[in-house]
């Protein structure tokens, strides 16, 4: 059986993400300078934050990368919506093997620590020592990732799939950047309002089409993918695991 379509998550999300509009315009300002600025996004997805980036200096160029090949599609029709098509590239591509055509003055890492593979449990390590690859001297990145806002109890970490030893706390993960010789600028973590603007959006879809495909073959399939994700949020890390957004400066 080939599997239904389910609606892009951009049609009901602006960020792939817990980022509000508010946030998202502060961690802009707090990598600045971006005059000039060369920005790379990797993991971009649908790349609002980085068209929102080059927005905010219109002297910036910017590269995005993903593997998701439609959402790539998508970010350049938003490019070329926003008359930024001309300071932007996207690539599709497996941002384990990539590098680009000029250091990056700024480097967005925003939850995609994982686009460099291996275990789970390295993922932030290895993309805080990957991003300095790609970052000139002095650039800044700014590092979207987990952490854990409280210890979670075993019955959460049952109810998730994530194993307790891939996030650290907040101060170790600051510190953690600072052992790959990075300075933090800036410090900020989701809120619980914009998580569940995140996750009722990353839902939506799928209930949207159990709605309009009740008698579907694949409706089983789909409510369960469903369930399963609400049990991830509701069961296990809702209010313990958070998403930091550091902002950091490279030497």
């Amino acid at each position: 059986m080939t599997p239904p379509e389910i609606a892009p998550l951009h049609e009901d999300l602006t960020f792939h993400g817990p980022l509000s509009e508010e946030r998202a315009a502060r961690l802009i300002r707090s990598l600045a300078p971006l005059d000039g600025a060369h920005v790379v996004d990797v993991g971009c997805g649908w790349a609002e934050f980085l068209l929102r980036t080059l927005d905010a200096a219109r002297t910036a160029t910017g590269t995005g990368v993903d593997r998701d090949a439609k959402a790539i599609a998508h970010a350049e029709a938003s490019a070329g919506a926003r008359d930024l098509a001309d300071r932007v590239r996207f690539q599709v591509a497996d941002v384990s093997g990539w590098r680009p055509d000029r250091p990056a003055d700024v480097l967005i890492v925003n939850g995609a620590s994982q686009v460099w593979g291996g275990d789970p449990l390295h993922h932030t390590a290895n993309a805080l020592t990957e991003a300095r690859k790609l970052l000139a001297p002095r650039g800044r990145l700014l590092l979207g990732e987990g952490f854990w806002e409280r210890e979670p109890s075993e019955a959460q970490l049952a109810a998730m799939p994530v194993p307790r030893a891939q996030y650290r706390s907040l101060a170790d993960l600051v510190d953690l950047a600072h052992a790959h010789g990075y300075r933090l600028v800036a410090v900020e973590q989701a809120n619980q309002d914009e998580w569940d603007v995140f996750e009722n959006g990353h839902a939506l879809a799928w209930e949207r089409w159990l709605r309009d495909h009740p008698g579907s073959e694949h409706a089983a399939e789909i409510r369960a993918t469903a369930d399963t994700q609400r049990d991830y949020r509701l069961r296990g890390w809702r209010g313990t695991m958070g998403l930091a957004y550091l902002t950091l400066q490279a030497p």
